[in-house]
């Protein structure tokens, strides 16, 4: 099996098994989703393990299936996007108590 990494970081496989025919496996039900059983050679193909997250979309009519990236922000960003309005409202939990007061 062969799995090449293109410019845009995705995996392309080009899978033959032991028997010489093309790699092939079947969406099957699973709840109410569908499911598809991912060869563990694809698997460490694509860098992905089991149970990390990954994204699932359409491109071009065909699945994509990439590891999840989490957005970085740095404090400036996260406070452009803060005003008053968007202030959580005080609460007040009582007067401090034991350890609490200074």
């Amino acid at each position: 099996m062969r799995a090449l990494r293109d410019r845009a970081g995705y995996v392309s496989i080009a899978g033959v098994d032991a028997w010489g025919g093309d790699m092939r496996v079947r969406i099957e039900k699973w709840g109410n989703s569908a499911a598809v059983r991912i060869p563990a050679q694809v698997m460490a193909a694509a860098a992905i393990r089991i149970d990390q997250a990954v994204d699932v979309g359409a491109e071009g009519g065909r699945i994509v299936i990439e590891a999840a990236t989490s957005p970085c922000y740095d404090l400036d960003q996260l406070l452009a996007g803060m005003s008053p309005d968007t202030f959580p409202d005080l609460v007040d939990f009582g007067p401090e108590a034991g350890g609490e007061a200074w």
